[in-house]
């Protein structure tokens, strides 16, 4: 069968088509025949071996897919030619992988494959951040970085179905429509967003800040929040991992919380299950709903990531095998 594969670590322009074994499914696992995949910027770090996973070349790419069961083991909760998402640390970008079964998510009817692919990692990861790490209340403000990205428009969709009022950060006016789209009351540019979030919430600020992003606007990001309030660390797409001043916690009364959504999910049982039943009612009423920016053919997978790479993607890209 076709799989995506680095072959070297030097970056997107070096992954390759190649022609491997199909999987046999093992003991415990689902045999599933891939209709999509995402792509996410973890891809394009494991293209150059700078992600906290390092497989030696050559390596099967992606880690979020939907499609069809082909086998599962007798007794399984799951059948042949049931819809799934599936989720691993990396093989998805393929005709077909084989995974453990508590990896396997039922897709419900009416969602699409290509937006079923986009559902695991990020929307997963927003209601980890959202309701375990930051106990969102209804009628809260969140603020957003990176509103427009992947895992951005899953948390501004997911806190405005909550009952949040949606503030989100974009660098263009191009992604602050994207950010809107998703479902953010108020967008505001990068730069003086500070400024601009203590206008729009009166000077009160904000009850949560999400930030995949990092970098330089971190500590405006501290200063954006009101007493109590609290900034979720989610990642560091910027590239810099910023540093906080204590004092400032203790002065304002308010919280860094970081959200390690894998490690803490993937050690209970049963919590990844719990966390997908909690998001199926949104799906079913379109409330949650995948933003996909562009979709690329399984030998197009250079070019999507290469655009992911290039920091202009909004929402999210897909692979459609």
């Amino acid at each position: 069968m076709r799989a995506v594969q680095v072959v070297e670590l030097d970056g997107p322009s070096a992954v390759r088509i190649n022609d491997v074994e199909p999987p046999v499914r093992g003991s415990g696992e689902v045999l599933i025949d891939v209709a999509a995949a995402g792509v996410n910027f973890p891809d394009v770090l494991l293209t150059r071996g700078q992600y906290q996973y390092r497989p030696d070349p050559p390596f099967t790419l992606g880690s979020e897919c939907a499609g069809t069961v082909r086998e599962a083991e007798p007794g399984s909760r799951f059948a042949p030619g049931d819809r799934v998402v599936a989720f691993t640390m990396s093989g998805v970008f393929a005709e077909a992988l084989s995974v453990p079964e508590h990896t396997v998510l039922p897709l419900p009817d009416g969602v699409g494959f290509a937006e079923g692919a986009c559902l695991p990692m990020n929307y997963l990861t927003a209601h980890f951040t959202l309701e375990t790490r930051g106990a969102l209340k209804s009628g809260e403000t969140v603020l957003v970085q990176g509103a427009a990205g992947g895992v951005g428009t899953a948390v501004v969709q997911l806190a405005a179905a909550l009952g949040a009022t949606v503030i989100g950060v974009a660098s263009t006016e191009a992604k602050a429509e994207v950010a809107k789209r998703a479902g953010a009351a108020h967008t505001v540019g990068v730069d003086g967003f500070k400024d601009a979030v203590a206008e729009i919430t009166g000077g009160a600020g904000v009850d949560m800040v999400v930030d995949p992003v990092g970098g330089d606007r971190f500590t405006d990001s501290l200063r954006c929040l009101a007493p109590l309030g609290r900034l979720m660390v989610v990642g560091f797409t910027a590239g810099d991992i910023p540093t906080v001043k204590v004092n400032r916690l203790l002065l304002n009364n308010i919280d860094v919380r970081g959200v390690g959504w894998g490690a803490y999910a993937l050690s209970r049982d049963g919590f990844v299950r719990a966390e997908w039943d909690a998001l199926v009612p949104h799906l079913r009423s379109g409330a949650l709903d995948p933003l996909i920016s562009e979709r690329f053919r399984l030998d197009d997978a250079a070019t999507a990531l290469s655009r992911i790479d290039d920091r202009v993607v909004t929402g999210k890209v897909v692979l459609e095998v």
